[in-house]
């Protein structure tokens, strides 16, 4: 061998790669380390419900597993949105975290503390306030469908003339039906329908003046937010079309106080489409659980419609539900 061929030999041998070695978990295994996590009895959803001197409040929890052994969450309470939870501490048995206040009156942080009792979550949330209250909770369901959906005949929820189908949920009752109009002049009451659904398509046209703050409630439990949000404003879960606190619209699409825009909705078990003003800003998402302001934590059961009308002025001019059937 000559000179210049040991040479380049050499430079070869310098230049080969390395061995590369694979890491002994696989992307399967991940179950592997769920099982041995400490709590893990806790990892899922949650429909809560808190025992408020008497009344039943709905709530809602998720559990997960971050990385091998750390449990996260999120946690909606019974009243405000979805908050993240950094760490569910798990000891002996019980669980324990805490949030910092969002639309509660105190300073304290929020904490929940409980144990799973023959399959049933149980035990106390402290407010802000330093009020504490007792809440039990069951595992959510999923709400999985696997037959194609068959819809029904379109139903006119509101007639154009007045309140019949629908219930005021507070004292005072400020809706009225002006010129074929429903309108909620200032904050008071929500207004829930009569009718209970399970899955459906929903059209509804709606107006709200500068400022204010409305949303509609899919059966009941999942809200999907009218708000005058501001056009150039980047889209999140609790703007204009968004459900609350869960999922943001792709775009900002809020034509601007007083005028008059459209919603076309469609629920089919967990799976939400959401057209505002004739765009596609929410396509076929799941959400995860119940919003602030549900009025039950029952997901598994049908539900209502329900206006809010105790954040601000709103008008609503039609509603038109078209059930899915069986």
């Amino acid at each position: 061998m000559n000179r210049k061929a040991a040479f380049l030999l050499g430079i070869l041998a310098s230049c080969a790669l390395p061995q590369v070695t694979f890491a002994k978990h696989s992307i399967g295994e991940s179950s592997h380390y769920q099982q041995d996590v400490e709590g893990k009895e806790l990892i899922g959803r949650w429909d809560i419900e808190v025992d408020i001197n008497g009344t039943p409040a709905p709530s809602w929890l998720e559990v997960k597993l971050s990385g091998y052994r750390t449990l996260v969450g999120h946690y909606v309470s019974t009243s405000g949105s979805a908050r993240p939870v950094s760490q569910v501490f798990y000891e002996k048995g019980k669980f324990r975290f805490a949030i910092p206040p969002q639309w509660e009156g105190g300073k304290m942080n929020l904490s929940v503390e409980g144990e799973i009792v023959n399959g049933v979550l149980q035990g106390t949330i402290t407010e802000p306030d330093g009020k504490t209250y007792r809440f039990k909770g069951v595992r959510a369901p999923e709400l999985k469908r696997t037959a194609a959906v068959k819809w029904g005949k379109p139903i006119q929820l509101f007639n154009g003339k007045d309140l019949s189908g629908w219930k005021a949920t507070g004292k005072t009752n400020q809706w009225v039906v002006k010129n074929g109009i429903l309108t909620s002049p200032q904050s008071g009451s929500n207004l829930v329908s009569e009718q209970k659904f399970e899955d459906f398509k929903l059209h509804v046209e709606f107006k709200i003046p500068a400022g204010s703050n409305s949303g509609v409630y899919l059966r009941g439990r999942y809200e999907v937010q009218i708000e005058d949000s501001p056009k150039d404003a980047h889209p999140n879960a609790v703007l204009f079309a968004g459900v609350y606190g869960f999922l943001a619209a792709n775009e900002m699409v809020n034509k601007g106080a007083g005028e008059w825009q459209t919603y076309d909705i469609t629920l089919v078990g967990r799976l939400v489409t959401v057209v505002a003003n004739g765009k596609t800003v929410i396509s076929n998402q799941e959400i995860p659980g119940i919003t602030g302001g549900a009025l039950d934590s029952k997901e598994a059961e049908p539900g209502p419609i329900y206006f809010q009308g105790d954040h601000g002025p709103v008008e609503f001019r039609k509603v038109i539900i078209t059930p899915a059937i069986k």
